[in-house]
């Protein structure tokens, strides 16, 4: 049977554009549906990204996936996703404002050769927020910011991702008659592409600078910022190279990427959110981790989120774990089943959940941090009783062991299987003992 394939005559859907007369935005959004359709890439395999302003608006005119995000921000939101499916073809559409606010993201993505294909709807100013200047304000233009003449030296683009790597670089206008296909070759592109697509912006910049087609020519050839491709260079693209460098290969893997067996059981049948606080430097983080990957050796999904000062190693450190037997949301609840407090510091910053927590929840304390109030049963972990003193190091997960043996979360055996690896294996499971001893 022969399935015969129609070609797309557009990637647009039925919404008119929203922008103003005269507005070079809808041309250039027609002359990416012409690219689009020379292409003709399976539009379920073609992601738009956009940030704010004007050309933020864009992806939601066509018929493709999109992703809309912050200001300056959609080259790295494009980067990720075509580092996530280097299937897919990621074309962002953004505006020269966002070539100031996200600048550096432009030159980490051409540095890189990302394979995503960046058109700059270039209408020199902030057009949606009043006509203020940007990085591509030519020199003495009036503004809203600049009303005596704008000082600064306009910005570069294709000179500044060129210089740094980009695969391809072309300078044009909304009114070129190639236009489509300069922007169909930066999508064929297999590395970093990017257009900056001169505009007018009939709101502010034309009305204040009596601007036109033939001004945009003229000031180009002011700047010396000649129209046309300026670079055109095979080289690899990042991830295709990242995979290659990494395909099959143990030893070349990512750091901390391993396979985590599943070796035991748990009798869990809800989540469960165990919330561990203490001090900052006092390994709370990494002992939690080890609780986290336990539950996973013990058939549970799970989730972590930490919460520390910037100061890192003084005030509180705050490990939240959801523990589930189906997948669960991020971490982050604020009222926890049960809360194992560690220091002065942790009880600090966890007192606040103390009067939500549920009367059959639980409250693990070490000694010495006074009386608590709370609807949940309290009891001490007190680690000193035994025979052997137990380091400032090992005090969160010694802790934690006898908090896990306490609870039923899962089998101690399964923290021991998580904490007996690593150049710290020997001080873990030292850790683990004290804190069984303590419990027994």
């Amino acid at each position: 049977m022969t399935t015969t394939v129609i070609p797309l005559a557009t990637y647009r859907n039925d919404s008119p554009y929203p922008f103003c007369p005269g507005c070079g935005h809808s041309t250039i959004l027609d002359r990416l549906d012409e690219a689009m359709v020379m292409a003709q890439i399976d539009p379920t395999q073609v992601v738009i990204v956009s940030d704010i302003g004007c050309a933020g608006l864009s992806d939601q005119y066509f018929a493709t996936n999109a992703f809309h995000g912050l200001h300056g921000r959609s080259v790295t939101y494009a980067g990720g996703i075509k580092l996530a499916n280097p299937n897919l073809t990621v074309v962002v559409i953004m505006g020269d404002g966002g070539t100031g606010i996200g600048g550096t993201h432009l030159i980490s993505a051409a540095r890189r050769n990302i394979g995503i294909t960046v058109l700059v709807l270039n209408n020199l100013n902030f057009g949606m927020t009043g006509g203020q200047h940007s990085t591509t304000t030519p020199e003495g233009a009036l503004t809203s910011t600049t009303p005596e003449g704008n000082l600064e030296t306009p910005l570069d683009i294709c000179a500044t991702v060129g210089v740094n790597g980009a695969a391809f670089t072309y300078r044009g206008t909304s009114f070129d008659d190639d236009l489509a296909k300069r922007i169909a070759e930066g999508i064929a592109t297999p590395g970093f592409a990017l257009l900056d697509i001169w505009e007018l912006c009939t709101a502010y910049f034309v009305r204040t600078n009596r601007f036109s087609r033939r001004g945009i020519e003229q000031t180009m050839q002011e700047l010396g910022f000649t129209p046309g491709v300026h670079h055109r260079r095979d080289v690899a693209e990042y991830a295709d190279r990242y995979r290659a460098a990494h395909a099959g290969d143990a030893a070349k893997a990512p750091s901390g990427r391993r396979a985590i067996p599943t070796e035991f059981g748990s009798a869990l049948r809800d989540p469960f959110t165990l919330v561990v606080a203490g001090s900052a430097g006092a390994k709370v983080r990494s002992a939690a981790r080890l609780v986290g990957e336990a539950a996973i050796r013990s058939g549970l999904w799970v989730t972590q989120s930490d919460d520390y000062p910037v100061t890192v190693k003084s005030g509180h450190s705050v490990s939240t774990l959801v523990l589930s037997p189906e997948p669960v949301p991020l971490a982050g609840t604020a009222v926890p089943d049960a809360l194992v407090v560690l220091s002065a510091d942790g009880l600090a910053k966890a007192r606040p959940m103390l009067a939500h927590m549920r009367e059959g929840g639980a409250v693990l304390l070490v000694p010495g941090l006074g009386d608590v109030t709370t609807p949940a049963r309290v009891e001490i972990v007190d680690l000193e009783s035994g025979d052997v003193p137990i380091g400032k190091a090992s005090r969160a997960l010694a802790t934690l062991a006898a908090a896990v043996k306490r609870l039923g979360l899962f089998p101690v055996e399964a923290l021991r299987g998580a904490a007996g690896e690593g150049p710290f294996a020997e001080r873990n499971l030292e850790a683990i003992d004290a804190g069984l001893r303590a419990f027994s």
